[in-house]
């Protein structure tokens, strides 16, 4: 058996200093991963220099070609040698490195792409003369004139080829294009006032794959149209605008009612002080802001720009800026989580378009029968009225109006007076039928609602339930003899620090001298259940999260499981009156328009929609 360290030579190590090249490849390593890298760092040293229009080109999923030109400032050409230096920036001075306001500020990504790529820079001030400058490999050409418009222009070709096994590492160029594209869209979202054009090089013809025109107005109404344009109508025609402020922390942004949801974490962009970032912390505040309104199986959809003071938050751990540290990450997890739940509440019982959309997609119109007939081959009026007799229904009795006691109608009426009419102009609308005992069939102004009564009510009893235990608390029932959990003198210390909210939801927590806690007290709606277990779960979403929901959505999950053997069970006959008390509680309940597991309660039909089927229009 060999005994000797592999790491380490029987000779003494000796120190070495590595030279600039080499330098430069291993930090690109670290700050290009793969094409889509490149361009993020092209693209905002583009929005940096103040630019207005940006136009990028990629050729092979920007394996061989990128070119970034944009209108901003441009470099003189004493700048330009100086830009292709290691931490060489103008972006910030050195004395402070947590007051940043702008994308870049390391100073790597220049240098990094020289080093592994061939790369072209030129660049001209406003007023001044344009010129460029080449490096391949790490090695620099001389500064020459070049002929240009006011900005700059930066074009990187066959990247990697000074390190072939990095090429090894790349996907497809398909993938490659995909993965440029997410990242022209990201930071699109986050420039609204900015043009960005995105274009595809195969041979000697390129296609425009991406265009977003910079967007005028308010900060709101440029972001709702670059988010339409980006996303698509349907994410902001079924989104809420959010504007909520927490602890020096400002959130703004658009949020996808909760029946607009997604099979996968596909749709969500978050962004802090404009920069596109992908945080642990702040997806999982957004998946428990919707906690309840949605299945486990689906996914919220959200843009989210979160605006701080620079010195609340450490965007320089890592070179590829895509992490940040806030200095509070319970104060950034409570904005989103409160931020949301509230907007959500105020949009009341109302759901996406798209339920609607799918409905109407589901209905097959009949065949169109028979060729037109033309004028000349019309029968006359005579034949009309004969025909017409022939097809009036003959009764045997006279025709009376059922009532919801009949087995072959669900045809409401409302008494001697005749149906409320003034109901009709209620959000959902005046009931009219009952149909297959589970289907409230209303009528509003311009359509007409199907509400499935077991998922609407299931959902306003477990509003009312949750409600109940925020007034009056959660019962606790003491445990004849106290749990005693062992812990690390760490998770002692961090369980404790959260003993108080704990006990407001039914958890006694005690020291009990060492690393141990005595469980006390559980919540008495959870009946029997295992404290060690839920302690530490409870210690794992805290250690992960900062914060623990753990409890309150195990308590939440009995309520639901309440509600829904509580609330109104399908194949039950309503009268008119219970289902418009039933409608109207829908239009005051937050939440409303989706059950407890996501699924839509009710759907609107526009009347103009029921003509279109039915080729009125």
């Amino acid at each position: 058996m060999n005994t000797q360290p592999r790491n380490i030579s029987p000779d003494r190590p000796v120190i070495r200093q590595l030279d600039e090249a080499a330098i430069n490849r291993i930090a690109a390593g670290e700050v290009v991963e793969r094409p889509a890298s490149a361009v993020k760092e092209l693209v905002e040293n583009a929005i940096d220099a103040g630019a207005r229009r940006i136009t990028i080109t990629v050729a092979d999923g920007g394996k061989t070609l990128i070119r970034v030109a944009d209108d901003g400032c441009g470099m003189s050409p004493e700048d330009l040698p100086l830009a292709l230096s290691r931490h060489a920036t103008s972006k910030i001075d050195g004395s402070d490195l947590l007051n940043i306001h702008s994308f870049g500020f390391r100073g790597e990504a220049l240098p990094s792409l020289g080093a592994v790529g061939r790369l072209r820079i030129a660049s001209r001030v406003q007023g001044g003369e344009g010129h460029e400058i080449t490096v391949s490999g790490g090695r620099a050409e001389p500064v020459r004139p070049a002929a240009l418009q006011p900005g700059t222009i930066v074009e990187l070709r066959d990247l990697f080829f000074a390190t072939p096994a990095r090429l090894k590492f790349l996907r497809t160029d398909r993938a490659e294009s995909q993965a440029v594209t997410d990242t022209i869209r990201r930071l699109a979202m986050a420039e609204p006032f900015v043009t960005f054009v995105l274009k595809q090089r195969q041979g000697e013809d390129e296609r425009e794959v991406f265009r977003a025109d910079a967007e005028q107005g308010d900060l709101f109404e440029a972001l709702s149209a670059r988010l339409s344009s980006v996303l698509g109508r349907d994410f902001i025609a079924n989104a809420i605008p959010v504007d909520a402020e927490r602890e020096g922390l400002h959130m703004t942004g658009f949020a996808a009612l909760p029946t607009y949801s997604r099979g996968a974490a596909v749709a969500q962009y978050l962004f802090v002080n404009g920069r596109p970032v992908r945080d642990r912390t702040l997806t999982g505040a957004l998946r428990a802001a919707y906690t309840d309104l949605l299945s486990r199986d689906r996914h919220p959809a959200a843009a989210l720009f979160i605006d701080c003071d620079p010195h609340l938050v450490d965007v320089n751990v890592h070179p590829a800026k895509s992490e940040v540290r806030f200095r509070d990450p319970g104060a950034a997890r409570g904005l989103i989580v409160t931020g949301l739940r509230h907007a959500l509440a105020e949009q009341g019982q109302r759901a996406s378009t798209t339920v609607a959309g799918e409905t109407l997609g589901a209905f097959r119109p009949e065949p169109s029968g028979p060729p037109r007939v033309y004028q000349m081959d019309r029968p006359s009026r005579g034949a009309i009225a004969a025909g017409w007799s022939a097809q009036q229904p003959v009764f045997e009795e006279p025709a009376r109006a059922f009532d919801m006691d009949d087995a072959v109608s669900a045809r409401v009426e409302t008494g001697a007076q005749g149906p409320d009419e003034s109901a009709v102009s209620h959000p959902l609308g005046a009931a009219r039928a009952q149909v297959h005992e589970n289907y409230i069939i209303a009528q509003t102004e311009r359509g007409m609602v199907i509400v499935d009564q077991h998922a609407a009510h299931e959902r306003l009893v477990y509003e009312r339930l949750k409600r109940q235990m925020a007034e009056t608390g959660v019962a606790a029932q003491a445990l004849l003899i106290p749990e005693i959990v062992e812990l690390s003198s760490g998770d002692r210390a961090l369980l404790l620090e959260h003993a108080e909210t704990l006990e407001r939801f039914g958890l006694g927590i005690e020291p009990f001298g060492g690393n141990a806690v005595a469980v006390r007290e559980t919540p008495a709606i959870l009946g029997e259940v295992d404290a060690q277990a839920m302690v530490r779960d409870i210690l794992d979403e805290l250690d992960d999260a900062g914060d623990s929901d753990l409890l309150k959505a195990r308590l939440d999950a009995i309520l639901s499981r309440m509600a829904c053997h509580g609330s109104v069970r399908s194949g039950r006959r309503m009268r008119a009156e219970e289902m418009n008390a039933l409608l109207r509680e829908m239009e005051a309940t937050p939440h409303s328009g989706q059950c407890n597991h996501g699924r839509p309660t009710y759907v609107e039909l526009k009347l103009s929609d029921i003509e279109r089927l039915f080729g009125r229009t």
